[in-house]
């Protein structure tokens, strides 16, 4: 609600927004209303409104337009009360999740905000039991803090105090659990709400009841990471519509026919990539999509990562005697932005607009411009630009995943007895990757060099160790 002069005084949600309203402006609300309401009420005198998907998030982001507008009518969330997230740097010799309120520019992974703070302890505590992280508290602990310690017996962790586990194999679980807590492996919720189902069938019901309860709230937590809105396919007439309402909005000289956006994908610099995709007249073209895979940036620093895109990119284009975009768009705001805008500059090239449209209220920071620009929800040039953010994002984090899942499968090699690394460098170079080399007989491993018939009939058996079972 804002009042003559523009300025927000009082921010509110609900499901039904004509009930709500329509409650303020009712003679039984005026003669029954405290002063404070009949002061808003006669304050008000115009209203924006955001639709939103679900009640979780229009929680979030009321709770985050109060901490930043501060209407003076609002006193919920004034107590600077934030929702929790879970932080793990995995920096940290033996990294570990914690449940944190504010999120810092210090290089860890912050999963959340979760708008259900019990949910998200459940959640904690699940992923340190499942994968096996520790919960106590030195930095580097040892053998002399095991000695006070039963978690390795009461909850599965994989004791590094004591050497139980390497730090690489430590951090495949805690990449795994993060991958979890995203939403990308829904294979351990099934298991879960298997197991409640088989404890059901037994009569073990309050067995049964506690899964269920455990179960109810990691799918809230992992839906609520992983519900991504999709995106329909959008219509040439309206892509049109949206080139010529960019280059008013963006004062270009001509629509944008040729739009080039960038994303960045990683779990805290670990297996970080980018992703390119392209739009021509509007519509997304495949054929044009690039992945990049960050060479030079070894910790989560997405505007160092952007800029080694941005300067890879052009500076193949130069080679190649390549115009470049019309219009350069990178997922996020100034920090991207500025990010970009260097590399362009040093490489000598300034005929290509470049803008950042940032998740948070759809912000379009714009060179040169001391606010971001906001267009109307309904906005075709706005709708063009989300699509192929969205579009940008999808292809970086599908990426990712087989990048991810691909290292991870070559990782298990290393628990293969007797495998070292040469021999596996000449397994993987010889049958192209883990699963061709699952599928085949134990004498065809053993004509890669170096592998004798014995050793072939270990790694096929360990390979398919527990499929029988």
């Amino acid at each position: 609600m804002r009042d003559r002069r523009g300025k927000i005084i009082y921010i509110g949600k609900a499901t039904s927004l004509r009930k709500r309203v329509q409650s303020y402006f009712r003679a039984s609300t005026w003669a029954r209303a405290d002063p404070k309401l009949r002061g808003l009420i006669r304050s008000v005198d115009d209203f924006d409104i955001v639709v939103l998907r679900n009640e979780a998030e229009a929680l979030l982001t009321e709770g985050q337009l109060i901490k930043d507008y501060k209407p003076r009518y609002n006193v919920d969330l004034r107590d600077d009360k934030r929702f929790l997230m879970l932080r793990i740097d995995l920096v940290e010799p033996w990294p570990q999740f914690k449940a944190v309120r504010i999120r810092r520019e210090d290089g860890a992974v912050y999963l959340g905000p979760y708008v259900n703070s019990v949910a998200t302890r459940v959640a904690m505590d699940f992923v340190e039991r499942k994968f096996g992280l520790r919960k106590c508290a030195p930095r580097e602990p040892d053998a002399t803090n095991h000695k006070h310690c039963i978690n390795d017996i009461v909850r599965f962790c994989s004791a590094p105090c004591i050497g139980r586990i390497t730090r690489e194999a430590y951090l495949e679980k805690v990449m795994a659990a993060c991958a979890f807590l995203r939403g990308e492996t829904p294979v351990l919720l099934e298991a879960l709400r298997a197991n409640m189902e088989e404890a059901a069938s037994l009569h073990r019901f309050e067995d049964a009841a506690a899964l269920r309860d455990t179960w109810f709230m990691l799918r809230e937590i992992t839906q609520q990471r992983a519900r991504v809105a999709s995106t329909p396919a959008i219509k040439v007439e309206d892509a049109k519509a949206g080139l010529l309402g960019l280059q008013q909005a963006l004062g270009l000289a001509t629509p944008p026919h040729v739009i080039e956006c960038y994303d960045i994908s990683n779990i805290s610099g670990t297996h970080s990539v980018a992703s390119m995709v392209c739009a021509v007249e509007g519509i997304p073209s495949p054929h044009r999509y690039r992945h990049f895979r960050i060479r030079t940036v070894h910790q989560s620093d997405d505007p160092a990562m952007m800029a080694e895109v941005i300067r890879r990119r052009f500076e193949r284009l130069q080679r190649e005697g390549g115009r470049g975009p019309d219009l350069l768009v990178v997922d996020g705001g100034l920090s991207q932005l500025n990010a970009a805008r260097g590399e362009l500059m040093l490489l000598g090239i300034t005929h290509v607009p470049v803008i950042g449209l940032a998740k948070r209220f759809e912000e379009i920071h714009v060179p040169g411009q001391t606010a971001p620009l906001r267009l109307s929800s309904d906005s075709k040039a706005l709708y063009v630009l989300q699509r192929i953010r969205d579009e940008a994002h999808r292809f970086a984090l599908a990426y990712h995943r087989r990048l991810r899942g691909r290292l991870l499968r070559e990782s298990a090699l290393d628990e293969i007895p007797g495998m070292g690394e040469k021999r596996k460098m000449s397994l993987l170079s010889h049958f192209g990757s883990v699963l061709r080399l699952q599928r085949a007989s134990i004498e065809e491993i053993a004509t890669v060099p170096g592998v004798s018939l014995s050793s072939a009939k270990t790694i096929s058996e360990w390979l398919h160790k527990g499929e029988s079972g």
